[in-house]
């Protein structure tokens, strides 16, 4: 039985260890600075605005995912946007809809707000994210592509 829920503040080491496992699978654990502090003045913030949100998912009532958004801004449509940060599942659970359920709940988050559409990335050589994906109805933007400015080169520019 998958069961979902917004994070609280309590949920931090859980949330931690997610996007952890998220950057080992993806091979980034060296660019990985989140700590349980930084994530919850972003996420949980005294106060003001949390910077994004996170749905966590549970299989049987274990620990089993977790979805990172925010909202963006479209100037084409004049609306709102959700913007999915990261989506991960326990290898060991995937395969059971978990991974599913939390992307249609993003979805259903962006209809009821009033989001004119929903955006992530995903890494070239993930084929098996791009192909559910795909199952889901997502178009690859091949003409688009992601900049970055990050570390050194944004802090150039003070």
């Amino acid at each position: 039985m998958i069961a979902i829920r917004f994070a609280t503040a309590t949920d931090l080491p859980l949330i931690l260890q997610f996007i952890r496992d998220l950057a080992a699978y993806e091979k980034l654990s060296h660019e990985v600075e989140a700590t349980e502090e930084r994530l919850r003045a972003t996420l949980f913030p005294a106060e003001g605005r949390p910077a994004a949100e996170c749905l966590l998912a549970f299989w049987h009532d274990q620990p089993a995912g977790f979805a990172v958004f925010f909202h963006n801004y479209s100037t084409f449509l004049a609306r709102p946007g959700l913007y999915l940060e990261d989506l991960f599942v326990e290898p060991a659970l995937r395969g059971r809809g978990i991974g599913r359920a939390l992307l249609l709940q993003c979805a259903k988050l962006a209809n009821t707000r009033g989001c004119g559409r929903m955006e992530w990335i995903v890494l070239d050589w993930n084929e098996s994210a791009k192909g559910f994906y795909r199952k889901l109805g997502a178009v690859e933007m091949d003409d688009w592509r992601l900049c970055r400015l990050t570390g050194p080169a944004l802090a150039q520019h003070r």
